[in-house]
């Protein structure tokens, strides 16, 4: 049986695209990561916590974890505290190119693949106002990065270089082979 390891509705759908049938198991101890982590290692580590502890009460089955974080330079953007957070967020990747990474982990019975895959996104320069209605909207709230490219957060996009998919959570194609390679 193939397992998500994740409550994200979005990685939900995603994996729905690979075609293969899947059970839903959401991980549910605290994510740690030492601080001053690069962004590429804090969301392997991540996703590697995720599927590890789901695997242990499934070690007959293929266990997907999964973990994506903005990061400008190597400023690690999770998801906002709160609106003050959100704000924070949204105004510093203004104007700016930022990267963002998701970390995925496979456990199966007899082997282990962690990777992750990166996407440049450059955002509109964004006034406060409009900042602060997306903010009032309640989108930003649990997304990386204070917004959602798939939903009005796409309003501030300039350009993407990379997996869209990515960004909204799960690199679906590299996620598709690398199951291919297990089945």
């Amino acid at each position: 049986m193939l397992i998500l390891a994740s409550k994200s509705p979005r990685r939900n759908e995603l994996l729905k695209l690979t075609g293969y049938s899947f059970l839903t198991v959401p991980a549910v101890k605290d994510e740690n990561v030492p601080s001053g982590t690069a962004p590429g290692d804090a969301v392997l580590m991540l996703s590697q916590q995720k599927a590890e502890e789901i695997s242990e009460s499934h070690p007959n089955d293929i266990v997907i974890g999964a973990d994506t974080v903005v990061a400008l330079g190597n400023r690690i953007m999770g998801k906002p505290k709160d609106e003050a957070d959100a704000f924070t967020m949204l105004k510093a990747l203004s104007g700016k190119t930022h990267t963002v990474l998701t970390g995925v982990c496979i456990i199966s019975p007899d082997k282990k693949i962690n990777f992750y895959e990166q996407t440049e996104v450059e955002f509109y320069t964004l006034g406060e106002n409009e900042i602060m209605q997306y903010i009032a909207s309640g989108e930003p709230m649990d997304k990386a990065g204070a917004y959602g490219i798939q939903e009005k957060g796409a309003l501030f996009v300039k350009r993407i270089n990379g997996d869209f998919y990515n960004v909204v959570g799960l690199p679906v194609a590299r996620l598709a082979r690398e199951l291919k390679s297990l089945m």
